[in-house]
């Protein structure tokens, strides 16, 4: 019957889901057995029954009064690391602070809500005046971008528990979050693929030896190791590296259509999960747009593309323009691939590239076409 009674209340718009203080169903019993004893006084005006009112009015007062002051005077603050990526629990502190010298609180639940990354619920039983807590806690975000305002609440049901009283606490300073950088289905065999074009364009005629291999069909005579061949007995070619270093180049197209929301995010996590990958090796990695272009490891960093990314927007009828080196591998981005082709996109000679447009991967699968 009370949980009928609740609902009745939040249906009427009587109770609304984030008042300050809820009613909780031991509370509706006791204001239930108030009224009852209420009622039994002023009809038989019994003194008895009216010192019992009293004592009942005056512990339901006293009740709302303290656990009002057992929130009162705490100060929240949450500690992040310095880089967090979407869709990736972290480790994060979180210090509770009761400001109140000589009064302490009790029973305080701490919950993040809003999209504030912090979806763990913390219990204090007892926080004395003017103490200090300390406790580590995972958070998560769903998506990229930049956070400026997360809420918390506190609530506690101290002492009685005939209410759920809430404040709420607004941090606002802002906190970036990178874009998925965990391999989504397609991106790990894409990094496969270019970090093993890479590797095969990386071999040539320099100063530094690489490998004794046996000979390929149509290669020339000239690169045939002669005492290896009568060792083996099989044709065996001397290869060396490359004096240029590995170079990739990643452009992400800004003008796309209105219904290719979706795929942009997507487009978006892959750049950043080849970027971030390519970076850990003796790879060369330039992130351009119609807007942005940095390589790193100089005069930028991976963080310098992350944040790019994490805040990057579509730039519709922004047209790109064309390819402005030849020496680096390709990889392009864009939901007109047509169009990037035409500009001469993913034509380098000798570099390797691809031209990945809408329909490059199948989020249902793990193969990348």
């Amino acid at each position: 019957m009370l949980a009928s009674l609740q609902s009745w209340l939040r249906s009427k718009s009587l109770w609304p889901p984030r008042l300050r203080q809820q009613v909780t169903r031991t509370g509706l019993a006791y204001t239930a057995t108030l009224l009852i004893v209420a009622l039994i006084a002023f009809l038989s005006a019994n003194n008895l029954m009216f010192l019992i009112l009293a004592a009942m009015l005056a512990t339901f007062m006293i009740s709302g009064f303290i656990s009002k002051l057992s929130l009162a005077g705490l100060e929240l603050e949450l500690f992040l690391p310095q880089h967090i990526s979407a869709r990736r629990k972290v480790r994060a502190g979180v210090r509770l602070k009761n400001t109140k010298r000589w009064i302490p609180s009790f029973s305080i639940h701490l919950e993040g809500v809003a999209e504030s990354g912090f979806d763990t619920i913390l219990y204090f039983p007892v926080l004395p005046g003017g103490a200090t807590v300390e406790e580590a806690v995972d958070v998560y975000f769903a998506r990229r971008g930049a956070q400026k305002e997360r809420t918390f609440q506190f609530s506690t049901r101290f002492p009685f528990g005939f209410a759920e009283r809430r404040e709420m606490i607004t941090a606002r300073h802002e906190i970036l979050v990178y874009p998925c950088l965990d391999p989504q289905p397609g991106f790990e065999s894409l990094l496969a693929s270019v970090t093993g074009e890479l590797e095969t364009l990386q071999r040539g005629r320099g100063h530094d030896f690489y490998r004794i291999r046996p000979y390929e069909a149509l290669e020339s005579a000239r690169h045939v190791d002669w005492k290896a061949t009568a060792h083996t007995r099989d044709l065996q070619v001397r290869e060396y590296v490359r004096e240029q270093e590995r170079s990739v180049l990643i452009y992400l197209d800004l003008d796309i259509p209105f219904d290719a929301d979706e795929w942009f995010e997507s487009a978006i996590e892959c750049a950043a999960f080849l970027a971030y990958h390519l970076s850990l090796g003796e790879t060369r990695v330039r992130l351009k747009t119609q807007e942005f272009d940095v390589t790193l490891p100089e005069p930028g960093d991976i963080y310098t593309i992350l944040k790019y990314l994490a805040l990057v927007s579509p730039m519709r009828g922004k047209l790109p323009e064309g390819p402005d080196e030849a020496a680096s591998f390709q990889i392009v981005f864009s939901a007109h691939p047509g169009r990037m082709s035409a500009l001469g996109w993913g034509k380098a000679e000798g570099a390797g590239a691809r031209v990945l447009g809408r329909n490059a991967w199948d989020p249902g699968t793990e193969t990348f076409e």
